[in-house]
């Protein structure tokens, strides 16, 4: 297994142990593939949830561009529903899990088809 399986598997395991969800593995492959070499990046890797403009960021980059959503308060809320379910104290929330969280949240499913 190469060094991206090994990730979308942990990433999997936090979608079980931390989400309480059983994940749809071949979304969740896709969703990491999306996120590019960010994955590999110890920075990039995680979303810093506590920080506003990384929110931003998320919100524009990930929700409007990738996902195709309407600007709106409608996708703060969506962000923060995501934060709760991987759990506001769990410091580290990788990228691909949160994406993929946000993807299942909105229905995107389809965006990555």
């Amino acid at each position: 297994m190469g060094k991206r399986d090994d990730l979308i598997a942990q990433y999997a395991e936090d979608l079980k142990s931390k989400c309480g969800m059983t994940p749809d593995m071949d979304l969740l492959k896709k969703v990491t593939i999306a996120c590019g070499p960010s994955i590999y990046d110890a920075d990039a890797c995680t979303v810093a949830a506590s920080q506003a403009s990384e929110l931003e960021t998320v919100k524009n980059n990930f929700l409007i561009k990738k996902l195709g959503l309407a600007d709106g308060p409608h996708l703060m809320e969506g962000i923060n529903k995501a934060i709760e379910t991987y759990g506001k104290s769990e410091r580290n929330k990788f990228r691909a899990v949160f994406y993929y969280l946000l993807t299942k949240h909105f229905g995107k499913d389809s965006v990555y088809g």
